[in-house]
């Protein structure tokens, strides 16, 4: 393969599509690391233009790549295209690793609940290759046909250059960067030619049974208006959040949607952010000034003054008749979508806090008393076997909270590998999670702030 980059990092020389999208891994990626840069390659010419792009920057900036396919079992082609896959990262100086998605198929919704299975497949690979970032190979005519697909009603959510991971909890911590979402489907097989490859044409991609395939032929017969790139992309902002903790975020009441939608999500601990009328109407109520408690994505609001609080649904909790989540000894657990626990010795669990609050120690009690009683029944508590009674923390056992993590990721507050890859901030006291923001103080449990400031 043909040297892309000069000895200064300069792509100049080389012009064209390769330099753009070189430049670009630059501009998100850490140099010279030991954790390796994932791909996600499926074997279509969008996927394997990433792999070869991707391939040369990691030869040239001291990273190992590691390309995951997944394997859906919905195609009796599936198997000779992983081979082919691999055969091609590992023609470029990649790893390879193949995923199946395996367990019965629902006869609805096929299509998405494929990309969903792909997408944990790819995160949980990933995480435990120690990645932080994964490369999709999503173009301009990818957001080109979704926006035409929602505008025929469809629910897609709209994709950026740099985003995290849309599964949780085996996301955590996982950004994904799609370094081709300027470039066009035919320039990139253009350029593929030009270098000799062979890529897979997935005859789906012309089947009109499936929204996408109907969407991309409307779109090549000129049937159908594209937008421009800039209107996909609104970006997220952390504005609008006052203050954030594991146990509340706090909004003022012209918090933009998005934002909203984000921190309800999040303090929730579920997967799916709210959409739709649900959403606007929470929207319309904070501007119109009401004082109003309602409840949306396993998140409480309650609105009053100048602000809203959020907290997790303590109520919700319990009508799911969550079990108790046993630890496995060295092995990260997630409890309720928002904290990470990892136990040294076997018999704990943990559970929430909700019905056995009155039997923790007087020293506990107290730690918990400045919460809301919503927020200390929705906080988890630690359960060792033959112990007399729940704890706060244990001897042994860590524990992280993933809300403000989550949204500090969610609201692009980070930009750069480099915020990704340092250790994890694991604790049992109750001291403010990190947020690093200009305008955002970060609360403990016991809701004292922290104005942190530039970091």
């Amino acid at each position: 393969m043909r040297r892309l980059t000069s000895e200064d990092g300069s792509y100049g020389s080389e012009g064209g599509l390769a330099a753009r999208v070189l430049t670009r891994l630059d501009a998100r990626l850490s140099r010279d690391v030991e954790q390796p840069l994932v791909l996600a390659l499926s074997g279509g010419g969008d996927s394997i233009a990433l792999l070869r792009l991707a391939a040369e920057w990691a030869k040239t900036r001291g990273r190992r790549l590691l390309a995951l396919s997944v394997d859906h079992g919905l195609n009796p082609e599936s198997g000779r295209w992983n081979a082919f896959a691999e055969q091609a990262a590992r023609a470029v100086g990649g790893d390879w690793r193949g995923l199946r998605w395996d367990g019965d198929k629902p006869q609805t919704g096929l299509t998405a609940a494929a990309r969903s299975a792909r997408h944990r497949l790819i995160a949980e690979a990933a995480r435990t290759a120690g990645a932080r970032v994964v490369l999709f190979a999503h173009t301009a005519d990818d957001i080109a046909e979704a926006d035409l697909m929602r505008r025929e009603g469809a629910t897609l959510g709209r994709v950026r250059e740099w985003s995290p991971s849309p599964v949780w909890p085996e996301g955590r911590g996982l950004m994904l960067l799609r370094p081709l979402l300027d470039e066009g489907r035919d320039p990139l097989r253009d350029w593929l030619r030009g270098q000799g490859a062979d890529w897979i044409e997935d005859p789906a991609n012309a089947d009109p049974r499936y929204g996408r395939s109907r969407a991309r032929q409307a779109l090549a017969a000129g049937g159908a208006e594209r937008q421009p790139l800039s209107e996909a992309r609104a970006a997220s902002s952390a504005e609008g959040l006052k203050r954030v903790g594991e146990a509340v975020v706090e909004a003022s009441r012209d918090v933009s949607a998005r934002t909203l939608a984000a921190a309800l999500v999040c303090v929730g601990g579920g997967a799916t952010p709210p959409r739709g009328e649900r959403l606007a109407a929470l929207i319309r109520r904070l501007r119109a000034g009401e004082a109003f408690t309602a409840t949306l994505c396993g998140a409480r609001i309650t609105a009053g003054g100048e602000t809203a609080s959020l907290v997790r649904e303590a109520g919700e909790m319990a009508r799911k008749g969550a079990a108790p989540l046993r630890l496995t000894p060295g092995a990260e657990a997630v409890w309720d979508g928002r904290f990470a626990f990892v136990a040294a010795d076997p018999g704990w669990s943990v559970v929430a806090g909700r019905g056995r609050l009155s039997q923790l120690s007087d020293a506990d009690r107290a730690a918990l008393a400045p919460l809301s009683p919503q927020a200390r029944a929705a906080w988890p508590v630690l359960v060792k076997d033959g112990a007399p009674g729940p704890v706060l923390a244990g001897a042994g056992v860590e524990r992280r909270g993933l809300v403000a993590e989550r949204l500090r990721l969610a609201l692009d507050e980070t930009t750069h590998e480099d915020d990704l890859i340092s250790a994890p901030r694991w604790h049992n006291a109750m001291e403010p999670p990190i947020f690093p923001d200009r305008h955002i103080q970060t609360v403990g449990p016991s809701g004292a702030a922290d104005d942190r400031g530039p970091q």
